[in-house]
């Protein structure tokens, strides 16, 4: 019997717990999403109880999945909810506990610093056993798919109309109380999916490039917060649910794209997302722009357009590894591998992983520089109301 700290390696600690004793898992962690679960339910354990959170805030926010619950039914999995959950343990059979700072995230498994401890000592995995136990009893009664499917519902339509974090108050958390205290209100960020694409949204053309001076906020309002937009009779399919938007105007002296803002989208569908004769009126640019992606959760840089990230500077840093496109091409040997022209004439373009990861770490830098637009002044613009949004095409 032995006890070890980790700091690391995750899904090796899973994996290897889940072969030595797959009969009996039982996972206590307020945050799960899909793509971190199925690492665990590939060894097939055999029986499955979880205790996490029922917060639609937490999901709306893309830190937990809707469909990592589908998942956990479909394995057979007993679910329960505790209200203001923190605590993150995993027991696996009655021989091994592993008791952790890290939830079921791709980003938790694979690159953030969690911190843990790995036991077989008898004494402390029935410890753990017991406080299961306990917690499992007061946690209520167990999920069924019927709720899943309100729940969807109440997420979806707090995302198509931009996930503003004044409507929160419409997302109710069902799990139980059992007296954990409600911690301080935050604003999380946009929560990156754990296998999204990324694109960058190119606003503007050249024949109306806006000056590095233009502040940020002019082109917030043209209705990004909420929507970017593509050419009528040129669907953006390319685009999932969960993807990251980087939104970029394209600027000059000198000519260049700045990035200035990101949010999470919503993947197209027909007449639900397409510009209706309101959204024209308001914005008579969107009769030629007229589809959409719709976005949620989006925050920009404070101040202008010249506080934002440089997409040159991205291609000319990474050459053909910008681009999932060029990045393809150059290892194919064939197709154009020029990021520059990737770029002409297109709505947007699809970031590789390494441009993914260097825009990101940019626009942190300018969110930590300059700020983020307040969420007053962004609360201040006009919103969809998801009680007025079409249908969305069958």
């Amino acid at each position: 019997m032995t006890s070890r700290l980790v700091d690391g390696n995750w899904t090796n600690e899973f994996a290897e717990a889940l072969n030595d004793d797959a009969s009996e898992l039982r996972i206590i962690c307020p945050f799960i999403k899909a793509n971190a679960l199925q690492r665990l339910l590939q060894h097939n354990p055999k029986e499955i109880q979880v205790i996490t959170r029922f917060n639609l805030s937490d999901i709306a926010d893309g830190v937990s999945d809707i469909a990592a619950l589908r998942n956990l039914l479909d394995a057979g999995a007993s679910v329960r909810g505790v209200k203001n959950l923190h605590a993150k343990l995993y027991l696996f059979g009655k021989t091994r506990a592993i008791i952790t700072s890290a939830n079921l995230t791709k980003a938790a498994l694979d690159s953030n610093h969690e911190f843990g401890i790995v036991t077989t000592e008898g004494e402390t995995v029935e410890n753990c056993l017991a406080y299961f136990d306990d917690l499992w009893c007061r946690a209520g009664i167990d999920l069924v798919p019927d709720q899943l499917d309100d729940w969807d519902k109440h997420v979806t339509d707090h995302r198509l109309a931009g996930g503003r974090p004044q409507a929160k108050s419409s997302l109710r958390d069902f799990g139980v109380n059992i007296g954990i205290p409600d911690p301080p209100p935050v604003y999380l960020p946009p929560a990156v999916s754990d296998e999204s694409q990324a694109f960058v949204k190119f606003l503007g053309s050249s024949g109306e490039r806006a000056l590095l001076s233009t502040p940020i906020i002019e082109g917030i309002e043209g209705g990004c917060h909420w929507s970017v937009c593509y050419p009528t009779g040129k669907r953006p399919r390319a685009v999932q649910d969960d993807d990251t938007i980087f939104i970029g105007r394209l600027t000059r002296n000198p000519n260049d794209i700045r990035v200035f803002g990101r949010a999470i989208a919503m993947a197209h569908k027909p007449v639900r997302d397409d510009a209706t004769e309101a959204d024209i009126d308001k914005w008579p640019r969107r009769k030629r722009w007229s589809h959409y992606i719709r976005v949620h959760h989006a925050e920009f840089v404070d101040g202008t357009m010249g506080n934002g990230v440089s997409l040159y500077e991205l291609m000319e840093t990474l050459g053909a590894d910008s681009f999932a496109s060029t990045q393809r091409n150059a290892a194919d040997g064939k197709g154009n591998t020029c990021p520059r022209r990737a770029i002409g004439s297109q709505p947007h373009v699809k970031l590789s992983d390494e441009g993914f990861s260097w825009l990101s770490k940019r626009l942190q830098v300018a969110f930590d520089l300059h700020g983020k637009v307040s969420l007053e002044s962004i609360e201040g613009l006009d919103w969809p109301d998801s009680k007025t949004i079409p249908s969305p095409q069958s």
